[in-house]
């Protein structure tokens, strides 16, 4: 059987390429970002779906309420097909891209894709069009193959993942659409070998500081409080004091430790001879989830506390931030069902470990529903100019996703 589907993919591929570049000609940036959202996307969707001739799916649209959307309300769309089992295998893929950014950088139309050798290029083919296709794709090649799937299929086409996912999964994971014995696997990062699978993510704080002095000339700085000193001050502090205090390690993770980066920093005055009256910086922490966000927090309040008292400046802080959910176990049912699919495919023995960043696999994970994350994707090129994917990923992870539905 395996030989049978892994055949009935690679027919499939000249189909697949010409899906994703169809699919990525239409911007579906979100509104809150300058676009004009998912709404034509999902139904160029709906219509090659329709085109492909499968059989016995079903589809349904979920709306949020987007008061900037065009329409009012963003759309999802998920796909269902029975299979052996109730038991569903659920792969989420989001719809959703980034704007081209700086348009001059690019070497062709970011979205009007070519393809260059072994490769497509354009907006959003690799993030996330590339394995939106292989999932539709997989479930194409077993009904070519004549094969049912030994699990039932739920294929999600979400919208919102790149502005965070509130019009999206956040608030459609509290719908009655997922069940807890859901097997998810969420194609949103991997690397070009496809050997890591991602179990487990850190928890996440962002830490935003104002800094408020007094501006006066730079030649009477004493007349004064000079933000940006306190400012500098601060930051190298509150940087030391959690690399200090939080040395903790976790083998699981690709960082084995927690990260307190310093990051951005606001504009402040016009001209060098200005004794600036106010600082603002940022600092991005990605923390092992052993470690409480509030003994972090508890530790950056005595520091800005200290400096406060020493060099007469007010600060407030802002945090925002997430606890880390209870990893996916490795041998769980999905975790186990991925490798084996991935090791027959690319003929490796993946790791799963963790990662310092954010996808959709917290959200089940918080709910107590095991996820992993996975794809065979190219490094470093999601969000760049000239944003491309390898013509045999495309196949590939149709491939893995296929003896995963067939449960091979």
């Amino acid at each position: 059987m395996h030989s049978k589907i892994l055949s009935s993919a690679e027919k499939l591929e000249g189909s697949m390429v010409k899906t994703l570049a169809r699919l990525c000609s239409i911007p579906a940036v979100s509104p809150h970002n300058g676009g004009t959202g998912e709404d034509a996307k999902i139904l160029e969707l709906a219509k090659i779906i329709d085109e492909l001739g499968l059989k016995d799916i079903a589809l349904k649209v979920e709306h949020v309420d987007d008061e900037k959307a065009q329409s009012g309300r963003r759309p999802s769309l998920f796909l269902e097909y029975p299979g052996k089992k109730p038991q569903r295998l659920c792969i989420l893929s989001h719809i959703d891209v980034v704007p081209e950014g700086d348009k001059s950088a690019w070497t062709l139309d970011p979205f009007k894709p070519e393809v260059r050798g072994t490769r497509l290029y354009g907006r959003g083919v690799s993030d996330n069009g590339m394995c939106l296709v292989s999932s539709l794709f997989a479930l194409k090649a077993l009904q070519d193959a004549g094969i049912t799937p030994e699990y039932s299929i739920l294929l999600a086409f979400v919208c919102d993942e790149e502005m965070g996912s509130h019009y999206g999964l956040e608030q459609l994971i509290e719908r009655d659409i997922f069940r807890a014995d859901d097997l998810v696997v969420v194609p949103d990062s991997g690397n070009d070998a496809g050997d890591f699978i991602e179990i487990a993510e850190k928890s996440m704080l962002k830490m935003k500081f104002t800094v408020t002095g007094k501006q006066v000339h730079a030649a009477y700085p004493t007349h004064g409080i000079n933000a940006c000193r306190a400012a500098n001050i601060l930051a190298h502090e509150v940087d030391e004091a959690l690399h200090k205090k939080f040395t903790q390690e976790n083998p699981l993770f690709d960082v084995p430790f927690s990260t307190f980066e310093p990051t951005r920093r606001a504009a402040n005055v016009p001209a060098v001879n200005i004794v600036p009256g106010r600082e603002v910086f940022e600092f991005d922490c990605r923390i092992l989830p052993e470690i409480s966000l509030d003994d972090v927090i508890a530790a950056v309040n005595e520091v800005v506390s200290d400096v406060e008292k020493r060099t007469g400046a007010k600060i407030s802080v802002d945090f925002e931030g997430s606890n880390a959910a209870e990893p996916t176990r490795k041998d769980s049912e999905v975790c186990r069902l991925l490798m084996k699919s991935v090791k027959e495919v690319l003929n490796i023995e993946p790791l799963a470990g963790g990662i310092g960043g954010g996808t959709f696999a917290a959200f089940f994970r918080k709910k107590g529903i095991p996820a992993v994350v996975w794809s065979q994707e190219c490094d470093g090129v999601a969000h760049q100019p000239d944003e491309y994917t390898e013509i045999s990923y495309i196949v590939n992870n149709a491939k893995v996703f296929a003896l995963m539905m067939a449960g091979e």
